[in-house]
């Protein structure tokens, strides 16, 4: 006769139960309770008015948040929904449950002081003697923005919107004064039509002066390189040479008829994505440490190119605290490469490996293992940088980056789930990406000091 384990859900227990029995001792919500207990959250607690009833303590808040980010769970409905279905979520709200509302104004409201939590787990880290700065890989990633492309709004047709409300509210202001005469269509309200339309023409307005505020600091931009290039042209005159080529075109003023903003988040914009086609996005950014693969610096921009981006990371990584060390090289791929970028690097005291065009596959074999050559005698820092990453040891060096950056960005996207912003505007963006990071950091360093 077959045995079974019984099952008995109407005998009480005989003691009070311990949510903290039921859960492994290695469990990640364990480790997030003792990470968050060794934060410093004074300034926001401090934030505080003691007034009204009993508040949840941030340390739950942010207990919940980080362990939601960490496990695929992002939604503010969801985790209030956890902490009575999870014995992890229960384990770490104290067998509380904060309301959806809750939690959602609490992520909004301290989302820029996110950037300190952040630093202080990577001291935590260093405590724990798990991180100290080394080789850093910087990467980018398009993240979906809170918004639908299609709610886009072009330059072109902005105006020609424009122009057909305007044509309406014509057509409808001279109904309403030959109404005596001309009998007006059932159901036809004609002063409540001419305020929707004025109303939308109100948002049209709105939306043009983003993008003629965009268009200007485009032109500006563009007419700076275009001033550098007519000089560097206008040197090579005077010293008795002649330029190759037509002088370059100047910038043109104004918006373009594919100049667009975004109606739901005006600070996203359209990025191509991998594999074809184009999203509303933001460029998420990261500089991950190659010994531990903990994210160490981060930063979220508007700009679908990464050339822009080794200066903000560089910025990153100099604000952290001195106690983290001081990174001794930067990994990059081909799309951050400039003499400039390059120029920065080593202006920090970082040796640069930034590769400097697309390598190709299964190099011969008599490549790979031929002699390195004499470093050139040069003060040229791209030169000396393309000398290294020819070298056995920069070959060895540079092929750390795709084991670094690119693994965390396919974990965060696919183990945790987190493809999609749920903040609009670039600030709020920003802090979500902290935070996202900040809960990877927790999640990897649970293994780190299992190891």
């Amino acid at each position: 006769m077959a045995r079974f384990v019984d099952a008995d859900r109407d005998t009480p227990y005989l003691l009070p139960p311990s949510v903290s029995d039921w859960l492994p001792q290695d469990h990640l919500a364990r480790f997030v309770v003792e990470i968050v207990e060794r934060l410093d959250l004074s300034e926001l607690v401090g934030q505080y008015a003691g007034r009204g009833s009993a508040a949840h303590h941030p340390s739950v808040l942010v207990g919940l948040l980080i362990y939601g980010y960490a496990t695929g769970t992002f939604s503010s409905r969801k985790i209030e929904r956890a902490t009575h279905d999870s014995v992890a979520f229960r384990f770490i709200a104290a067998n509380t449950h904060p309301d959806h509302d809750t939690l959602a104004s609490f992520r909004r409201r301290f989302l820029p002081r996110i950037e300190a939590l952040f630093v202080q787990v990577l001291l935590i880290a260093r405590e724990m003697n798990c991180l100290k700065l080394g080789t850093i890989a910087l990467d980018g990633t398009k993240i979906a923005a809170n918004a639908s492309r299609h709610s886009a709004l072009s330059w072109k047709h902005a105006l020609k919107i424009e122009a057909q409300l305007r044509q309406e509210v014509k057509a409808l202001t001279a109904r309403a004064e030959a109404a005596d005469q001309t009998p007006v269509g059932d159901g036809l309200d004609i002063p409540a039509e001419i305020a929707r339309r004025e109303q939308r023409l109100l948002a049209l307005e709105a939306a043009k002066a983003v993008i003629e505020a965009r268009a200007q600091d485009r032109f500006e931009a563009e007419q700076r390189v275009h001033e550098e290039k007519m000089a560097r042209r206008q040197a090579l005159r005077e010293a008795g040479k002649t330029p190759g080529g037509k002088d370059p075109r100047p910038p043109e003023p104004g918006p373009r008829d594919g100049d667009q903003v975004n109606l739901t988040d005006e600070d996203s914009r359209i990025m191509p994505r991998s594999g074809g086609g184009f999203d509303q996005s933001y460029n998420a950014q990261a500089a991950v440490d190659a010994a531990t693969m903990l994210v160490v610096a981060t930063h979220l921009t508007q700009a679908p190119n990464d050339k822009q981006q080794i200066a903000p990371a560089l910025q990153g990584l100099a604000d952290l605290p001195q106690a983290l060390g001081t990174p001794a090289n930067l990994l990059a791929d081909t799309g951050y490469f400039s003499a400039a970028n390059v120029t920065a690097c080593e202006a920090a005291g970082i040796e640069p490996m930034i590769a400097m065009g697309r390598q190709g596959h299964h190099p011969p074999v008599f490549e790979r293992f031929a002699a390195d050559t004499a470093p050139p005698d040069t003060d040229d820092p791209v030169i000396r940088m393309a000398h290294r990453l020819t070298t056995r040891a920069g070959r060895a060096l540079y092929g750390l980056r795709k084991q670094t950056v690119e693994p965390v960005f396919g974990i965060i996207k696919q183990a945790m789930g987190w493809r999609r912003l749920s903040m609009r505007g670039l600030d709020a963006a920003s802090g979500e990406w902290t935070l996202v990071t900040l809960a990877w950091n927790v999640k990897r360093l649970n293994v780190l000091r299992r190891a």
